[in-house]
């Protein structure tokens, strides 16, 4: 079975104070390329995220965002240094005794002071960071199912491009038999028209086709396609299968093809074998996305 690269997976979890959301998606790419848009809460967890997302996801351009919504207003106070505070007011004023100058708010610029204001940094407790991993991990069944889904599609798209190919193949043996009276007229009719047919060697002729025939002979190609193909199948099938391999696959359908188009020698055979390109085209443009 394949998946596809292409997912999407999203899961919510509302606690009745905080509304926690996890969104996974991603397109093709040929190494995981992982972006995350996380609270800042959850900074401190982001390598783990990124390693539960190498392990199951694999490969692809991913973005996966945390959104936290709070239902309640929680309003967190900042906090004062008092003795810091009074400290640099002490000094600015002095300063400013020392310098003669008066007014200006000094209150107001010990409190920019660094230090004076403390913000109390958001954290995450163990047991919110288990809801948002729940949440996750739903999103990520999700988003896992939309692989498996889209790679059905896919398979049933290739299974059918390499079924024409196969059927092309057999219209191929039924045209390949035709060639050798048509390559034997055409030459017997060149050569009558250049020599003359009294100074034709019939057997010398004979001898000849029969060497130029068999230069044209296609059985090794047929069978390594038939082959191949059928490999590809077999392939799709199995647990592991992945796009690479599959590429692999399709280029080696794609050597057999090539040899059989320029061994062809017949306009209706090389016809079916412009067939098989194009459904072959079709089908690697679809590995593309696969996993």
């Amino acid at each position: 079975m394949i998946k596809s690269m292409t997912g999407y997976g999203i899961a919510s979890y509302d606690s009745g104070k905080t509304k926690y959301t996890v969104e996974i998606k991603s397109l093709n790419s040929k190494f995981l390329e992982l972006s995350l848009r996380l609270p800042k809460i959850f900074s401190e967890k982001e390598f783990q995220l990124r390693n539960d997302c190498s392990k199951q996801i694999e490969r692809g351009k991913v973005n996966l965002s945390i959104n936290v919504e709070q239902v309640t207003s929680n309003v967190k106070a900042a906090g004062i240094d008092r003795e810091l505070l009074k400290h640099y007011y002490n000094q600015l004023k002095s300063v400013s005794d020392e310098l003669n100058e008066q007014g200006g708010n000094l209150l107001q610029l010990a409190l920019g002071l660094p230090e004076v204001v403390k913000y109390e940094e958001d954290t995450v407790s163990e047991d919110e960071w288990k809801l948002v991993e729940k949440t996750f991990q739903q999103a990520m069944t999700n988003f896992q199912k939309f692989r498996s889904d889209e790679g059905n599609v896919l398979e049933a798209d290739v299974k059918m491009r390499i079924g024409i190919i196969l059927n092309n193949l057999e219209l191929v043996e039924v045209e390949e038999p035709k060639r050798v009276p048509a390559i034997r007229e055409r030459l017997n009719q060149f050569l009558s028209e250049a020599v003359g047919a009294e100074s034709i060697d019939k057997n010398r002729f004979e001898q000849e086709l029969i060497y130029y025939i068999d230069k044209l002979d296609i059985t090794e190609e047929k069978t390594r396609l038939k082959a191949h193909c059928e490999y590809f199948i077999e392939t799709l099938k199995n647990a592991d299968a992945n796009g690479k391999k599959l590429g692999f696959i399709s280029q080696e359908i794609g050597r057999e093809i090539n040899t059989l188009g320029s061994k062809a020698n017949d306009a209706s055979m090389q016809k079916l074998v412009v067939g098989m390109k194009e459904e072959l085209e079709k089908i690697k443009e679809q590995l593309l996305n696969v996993l």
